[in-house]
């Protein structure tokens, strides 16, 4: 059989505004998204070779008429909060005529979600992908019916192309990412990994992560790299053999980027991990904490979480030089008045700058999702952006979630977090070399780029300048620009994200399905 060139335009839909994607930071640090979308580029680096592949990420630019004119066909992906964006690319390719293909976390969580989509991709990586292509080598027409490919065997980890990475300019993003694992060993009631992607992680080599590392840096240092695995230390072994290649290669190539990662934050039980994470120059971890009532961890079958010392957890991240990021929800079945009022005095005690603070949600394939279902409390009205019928009143919740991020992100408080991470974080952190990987016209003509726009933005613009100047005026006089520049982008970004969100202009969830409308 002839072999059948095809254009394939990939398309990654706009996030919407949240705490966790840094919209507000983008302008001082000169960049137009969060991270490269990873699975959409998998995808691309997976297609035929003599096929013609363009990629759009939409929150660098939208595709254009031009860019579906030339495609045959129109590949898309993403999560359930960008399903209004996807519906959205799905109308435009149809009026050029376009057969839309989707695959990804979200139509693999609940393909009902899309039934105006002409294709199906349900699952992972394998042979419904090759399926997939075999039936579009024959027909790229839209279907009379919608199809439906579902991935039974899985393409192992480690037998993953490497991204497409040379159909982007990794500049154009916050962070770059890469993922050497995929699954999570935990069974959260919320959380929809273990049954995507399964309880027994998977594992890519780590010689395949240090190429992933390389191709990313040919296009584009992006400064900090994200691990996206649902659970670094998922298994811990691997993250063993994993890092010495990973201080290897920051060793020979001068510490070029720092790294970031995802992980539970019983990883305190492994210092020897945490040494190694220190040394590969990772300077972020993100856990999820959920809640400081340890009741409501038992309740939601977070276990892992008890009886390890959540505070005390905090605090030895912090002392390998790991700027903790948590995850926190309001909205669980045992939550009552007194919550918010807990979880505020814990952000002080743990001095974690940075929190996810979300209303709850139910996932499809969840334990919570059917549990909920069970007892009747899913909502399915639109003039929430919840879906869940909470123990406690709907109205009641927003208002715990109101004060909680009114008191987390209010300046001086989270300056004074701030103060600890500058203080006590930072300074554990190893000190890379100045190497030409470091110290170049690029990187230095972009430091005083940013550090203008902080100043301007933050400390002459805003309305808490004051604050600002107390905590950086004498680190700017003491030359201490790095920390600076961290605290004022991210800070700005948290403080101007939290405001739009008490003015009721964004979700109170990274999760939710459904957008507020903004405020009048």
């Amino acid at each position: 059989m002839p072999l059948t060139p095809r254009r394939v335009l990939c398309v990654f839909p706009r996030y919407s505004p949240s705490f966790g994607t840094f919209e507000y930071a983008y302008p001082i640090a000169g960049v137009s998204g969060f991270m490269p979308p990873q699975g959409l580029l998998v995808i691309a680096a997976s297609m035929p070779k003599y096929w013609s592949v363009r990629f759009i990420d939409e929150n660098i630019r939208p595709a254009t008429r031009g860019d579906m004119a030339w495609a045959e066909c129109v590949f898309v992906s993403g999560m359930h909060i960008q399903r209004a964006q996807i519906d959205d690319i799905t109308r435009r390719a149809h009026a050029a005529g376009k057969t839309v293909v989707i695959g990804g976390p979200s139509v693999s969580a609940a393909p009902e979600y899309y039934p105006n989509v002409d294709i199906l991709h349900v699952g992972e990586l394998g042979d419904a992908t090759w399926a997939l292509y075999a039936h579009l080598e024959n027909d790229v027409s839209r279907p009379a019916r919608q199809l439906r490919f579902e991935t039974v065997e899985k393409l192992p980890l480690d037998q993953f192309p490497t991204p497409a990475y040379q159909l982007i300019d990794l500049r154009d993003y916050l962070l770059g990412s890469v993922q050497a694992t995929s699954g999570c060993p935990y069974r959260c009631e919320f959380c929809d990994i273990p049954e995507l992607y399964g309880q027994n992680p998977r594992l890519k080599t780590p010689d395949q992560i240090v190429r992933e590392l390389d191709a990313m840096l040919a296009r584009g240092n992006p400064g900090s790299i994200y691990f996206v695995d649902d659970n670094f230390v998922g298994n811990r072994k691997f993250a063993k053999d994993l890092l010495p290649k990973l201080v290897a290669w920051q060793k020979e190539r001068g510490y070029p980027v720092e790294f970031a990662c995802e992980a539970t934050l019983n990883i305190v039980k492994s210092p020897d991990l945490l040494e190694l994470m220190r040394e590969a120059y990772f300077t972020t971890i993100f856990c999820g904490i959920e809640t400081p009532e340890l009741e409501t961890l038992h309740a939601i079958s977070k276990d892992q979480n008890r009886g390890i010392g959540l505070l005390e957890s905090v605090r030895t991240l912090n002392s390998y030089g790991l700027e903790v990021v948590s995850g926190m929800i309001i909205g669980f079945d045992t939550d009552s008045p007194a919550t918010p009022d807990r979880m505020i005095d814990f952000i002080e005690q743990s001095k974690i700058p940075l929190l996810t603070i979300n209303l709850l949600q139910a996932l499809p394939r969840t334990p919570l999702w059917r549990r909920l279902e069970k007892e009747g409390r899913l909502y399915h009205g639109d003039d929430r952006e919840t879906n869940i019928e909470y123990a406690l009143p709907y109205d009641d919740v927003i208002a715990m979630w109101r004060k909680t991020i009114a008191a987390a992100y209010e300046p001086d408080a989270l300056y004074e977090r701030f103060r600890h991470f500058a203080d006590y974080t930072f300074r554990r952190r190893i000190t890379p070399p100045n190497s030409g990987a470091r110290v170049n016209p690029r990187n230095i003509l972009r430091g005083l780029s940013i550090l203008f726009k902080v100043l301007t933005l933050v400390g002459i613009q805003s309305s808490y300048r004051r604050t600002f100047w107390k905590l950086c005026g004498p680190m700017l006089r003491q030359g201490r620009i790095e920390p600076l520049l961290h605290i004022g982008i991210v800070g700005h970004h948290l403080i101007t994200y939290a405001r739009g969100a008490l003015a009721g202009q964004f979700n109170a969830s990274h999760y939710a399905t459904r957008t507020r409308k903004r405020a009048a």
